[in-house]
Protein backbone atom coordinates (compact mmCIF):
# COMPACT_ATOMS: atom_id res chain seq x y z
CA UNK A 1 0.00 0.00 0.00
CA UNK A 2 2.82 2.33 0.86
CA UNK A 3 4.49 1.81 -2.26
CA UNK A 4 1.79 2.17 -4.17
CA UNK A 5 1.13 5.88 -2.39
CA UNK A 6 4.60 6.70 -3.54
CA UNK A 7 4.39 5.53 -7.01
CA UNK A 8 0.79 7.92 -7.30
CA UNK A 9 2.74 10.55 -5.63
CA UNK A 10 5.54 10.34 -8.29
CA UNK A 11 3.33 10.44 -11.19
CA UNK A 12 1.50 13.04 -9.62
CA UNK A 13 5.06 15.61 -9.67
CA UNK A 14 5.38 14.41 -12.86
CA UNK A 15 1.78 15.40 -13.63
CA UNK A 16 2.73 19.02 -12.30
CA UNK A 17 5.79 19.17 -14.01
CA UNK A 18 4.60 18.39 -16.93
CA UNK A 19 1.45 21.22 -16.67
CA UNK A 20 4.65 23.59 -15.89
CA UNK A 21 6.21 22.67 -19.48
CA UNK A 22 3.28 22.82 -21.31
CA UNK A 23 2.53 26.47 -19.60
CA UNK A 24 6.15 27.51 -20.32
CA UNK A 25 6.08 26.26 -23.93
CA UNK A 26 2.57 28.12 -25.25
CA UNK A 27 2.72 31.72 -26.38
CA UNK A 28 0.88 33.63 -23.81
CA UNK A 29 -0.31 31.04 -21.57
CA UNK A 30 2.41 30.27 -19.10
CA UNK A 31 4.18 34.07 -19.26
CA UNK A 32 2.01 37.35 -20.83
CA UNK A 33 4.12 39.93 -21.44
CA UNK A 34 3.45 43.62 -19.37
CA UNK A 35 5.29 45.91 -19.68
CA UNK A 36 8.94 45.12 -19.15
CA UNK A 37 7.89 42.22 -16.92
CA UNK A 38 5.86 38.90 -17.76
CA UNK A 39 2.53 38.21 -15.47
CA UNK A 40 2.84 34.35 -15.13
CA UNK A 41 0.31 31.46 -14.33
CA UNK A 42 3.42 29.14 -13.37
CA UNK A 43 2.75 29.39 -9.98
CA UNK A 44 -0.56 28.12 -9.89
CA UNK A 45 0.81 24.59 -10.51
CA UNK A 46 3.14 25.05 -7.79
CA UNK A 47 0.92 25.83 -5.20
CA UNK A 48 -1.53 22.81 -5.84
CA UNK A 49 1.06 20.84 -5.92
CA UNK A 50 2.79 22.19 -2.80
CA UNK A 51 -1.09 21.70 -1.38
CA UNK A 52 -1.53 18.08 -2.37
CA UNK A 53 2.12 16.49 -1.97
CA UNK A 54 3.39 18.53 0.45
CA UNK A 55 6.49 21.08 1.31
CA UNK A 56 9.54 18.97 -0.56
CA UNK A 57 8.20 18.05 -3.61
CA UNK A 58 6.42 21.60 -3.79
CA UNK A 59 9.58 23.24 -3.30
CA UNK A 60 11.31 20.97 -6.19
CA UNK A 61 8.49 22.35 -8.28
CA UNK A 62 9.10 25.22 -7.28
CA UNK A 63 12.53 25.52 -8.20
CA UNK A 64 11.10 23.41 -11.72
CA UNK A 65 9.73 26.85 -12.26
CA UNK A 66 12.79 28.71 -11.30
CA UNK A 67 14.76 26.54 -13.62
CA UNK A 68 11.97 26.87 -16.64
CA UNK A 69 12.36 31.16 -15.84
CA UNK A 70 15.82 31.47 -16.18
CA UNK A 71 16.28 29.41 -19.11
CA UNK A 72 13.29 31.48 -20.70
CA UNK A 73 15.03 34.71 -19.89
CA UNK A 74 18.49 33.51 -21.63
CA UNK A 75 16.73 32.22 -25.18
CA UNK A 76 13.92 35.12 -24.87
CA UNK A 77 15.70 38.10 -24.12
CA UNK A 78 14.24 41.10 -23.19
CA UNK A 79 15.76 44.54 -21.56
CA UNK A 80 15.39 42.94 -18.22
CA UNK A 81 16.38 39.42 -19.03
CA UNK A 82 19.54 39.96 -16.55
CA UNK A 83 16.90 39.66 -13.56
CA UNK A 84 16.49 36.26 -14.13
CA UNK A 85 19.38 35.31 -15.97
CA UNK A 86 22.94 34.95 -14.59
CA UNK A 87 24.03 34.52 -18.47
CA UNK A 88 22.60 37.77 -19.64
CA UNK A 89 24.30 41.01 -18.97
CA UNK A 90 22.41 43.95 -18.04
CA UNK A 91 20.93 46.59 -20.59
CA UNK A 92 23.78 48.16 -22.82
CA UNK A 93 26.76 46.30 -20.18
CA UNK A 94 28.99 43.76 -22.08
CA UNK A 95 29.85 40.48 -20.79
CA UNK A 96 27.90 37.99 -18.34
CA UNK A 97 24.57 38.63 -15.84
CA UNK A 98 25.13 38.56 -12.13
CA UNK A 99 25.07 35.03 -9.78
CA UNK A 100 22.21 37.18 -8.01
CA UNK A 101 19.95 36.61 -10.63
CA UNK A 102 19.80 32.83 -9.09
CA UNK A 103 18.53 34.32 -5.95
CA UNK A 104 15.56 35.70 -7.37
CA UNK A 105 14.87 32.94 -9.84
CA UNK A 106 15.19 30.39 -7.35
CA UNK A 107 14.12 31.67 -4.25
CA UNK A 108 10.94 33.21 -4.39
CA UNK A 109 9.57 30.39 -6.53
CA UNK A 110 10.44 27.50 -3.59
CA UNK A 111 9.09 29.56 -1.43
CA UNK A 112 5.64 29.11 -3.61
CA UNK A 113 5.94 25.47 -2.96
CA UNK A 114 6.19 25.71 0.77
CA UNK A 115 3.98 28.55 1.91
CA UNK A 116 1.10 27.02 0.42
CA UNK A 117 1.08 24.07 2.38
CA UNK A 118 1.78 25.64 5.55
CA UNK A 119 -0.94 27.93 5.10
CA UNK A 120 -3.39 25.33 4.04
CA UNK A 121 -2.52 23.29 7.21
CA UNK A 122 -3.33 26.40 9.21
CA UNK A 123 -7.07 26.67 8.39
CA UNK A 124 -7.12 22.76 8.73
CA UNK A 125 -5.79 22.14 11.96
CA UNK A 126 -8.65 24.89 13.26
CA UNK A 127 -11.36 23.19 11.36
CA UNK A 128 -12.12 25.86 8.96
CA UNK A 129 -13.76 26.31 5.79
CA UNK A 130 -11.77 24.14 3.38
CA UNK A 131 -12.80 26.30 0.22
CA UNK A 132 -11.34 29.50 2.29
CA UNK A 133 -8.04 27.78 3.40
CA UNK A 134 -7.58 26.75 -0.26
CA UNK A 135 -7.80 30.13 -1.69
CA UNK A 136 -5.76 32.09 1.22
CA UNK A 137 -3.09 29.72 0.86
CA UNK A 138 -3.67 29.89 -3.09
CA UNK A 139 -3.67 33.93 -2.55
CA UNK A 140 -0.99 34.03 -0.49
CA UNK A 141 1.55 31.58 -2.75
CA UNK A 142 0.65 34.64 -5.56
CA UNK A 143 1.75 37.21 -3.57
CA UNK A 144 4.78 35.61 -2.22
CA UNK A 145 6.00 35.01 -5.86
CA UNK A 146 5.77 38.51 -6.74
CA UNK A 147 6.24 40.68 -3.50
CA UNK A 148 9.31 38.73 -2.94
CA UNK A 149 10.83 38.67 -6.45
CA UNK A 150 10.14 42.19 -7.14
CA UNK A 151 11.63 43.38 -3.56
CA UNK A 152 14.63 41.14 -4.61
CA UNK A 153 14.87 43.15 -8.03
CA UNK A 154 14.69 46.21 -6.11
CA UNK A 155 17.83 45.09 -3.27
CA UNK A 156 19.85 43.40 -5.97
CA UNK A 157 19.66 45.28 -9.12
CA UNK A 158 18.37 48.94 -8.06
CA UNK A 159 20.56 50.85 -10.29
CA UNK A 160 20.30 48.37 -13.28
CA UNK A 161 16.27 48.57 -12.82
CA UNK A 162 16.61 52.17 -12.16
CA UNK A 163 18.48 52.70 -15.92
CA UNK A 164 15.91 50.15 -17.42
CA UNK A 165 12.44 52.23 -16.16
CA UNK A 166 13.89 55.44 -16.67
CA UNK A 167 13.38 56.64 -12.62
CA UNK A 168 15.69 57.33 -9.85
CA UNK A 169 15.44 57.30 -5.76
CA UNK A 170 12.01 56.70 -4.36
CA UNK A 171 10.31 56.68 -7.65
CA UNK A 172 11.66 53.35 -8.54
CA UNK A 173 10.60 51.77 -5.73
CA UNK A 174 7.13 53.41 -6.29
CA UNK A 175 7.40 51.91 -9.49
CA UNK A 176 7.80 48.16 -7.96
CA UNK A 177 4.66 48.81 -5.96
CA UNK A 178 2.98 49.36 -9.18
CA UNK A 179 3.97 46.38 -10.23
CA UNK A 180 3.27 44.29 -7.18
CA UNK A 181 -0.55 45.87 -7.03
CA UNK A 182 -1.37 45.89 -10.97
CA UNK A 183 0.00 42.81 -11.83
CA UNK A 184 1.07 40.55 -8.29
CA UNK A 185 -2.77 41.43 -6.89
CA UNK A 186 -4.70 39.74 -10.02
CA UNK A 187 -2.29 36.93 -10.14
CA UNK A 188 -2.47 36.20 -6.81
CA UNK A 189 -6.49 36.07 -6.96
CA UNK A 190 -6.13 34.16 -9.82
CA UNK A 191 -4.30 31.47 -7.82
CA UNK A 192 -6.89 31.96 -5.26
CA UNK A 193 -9.65 30.60 -7.35
CA UNK A 194 -7.77 28.05 -9.35
CA UNK A 195 -6.21 26.34 -6.07
CA UNK A 196 -10.03 25.97 -4.22
CA UNK A 197 -11.45 24.94 -7.63
CA UNK A 198 -8.26 22.79 -8.35
CA UNK A 199 -7.31 21.38 -5.36
CA UNK A 200 -10.45 20.66 -3.53
CA UNK A 201 -11.57 18.24 -6.24
CA UNK A 202 -7.88 16.63 -6.01
CA UNK A 203 -7.62 15.96 -2.08
CA UNK A 204 -11.40 14.76 -2.17
CA UNK A 205 -9.83 12.47 -4.66
CA UNK A 206 -6.64 11.43 -2.26
CA UNK A 207 -8.73 10.92 0.46
CA UNK A 208 -10.62 7.97 -1.59
CA UNK A 209 -7.35 6.59 -2.44
CA UNK A 210 -6.61 6.16 1.64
Amino acid sequence: MQQKQKTFRLVLTAFFLAILLLLASVPFLGFIPIGPLNATTLHIPVIIASIILGPRLGAFLGASFGLISMIRATIIVTPLSFVFSPFIAPFGASGYGSWKALLIVFIPRILIGIVPYYCYRWFEKRKKSQGIGLFIAGLLGGIVNTVVVMNMVYFLFQREYAQIIGEAGGAVYTAILSIIFAQGVPEAIVAGIATAGVASVLLRFLKKRV
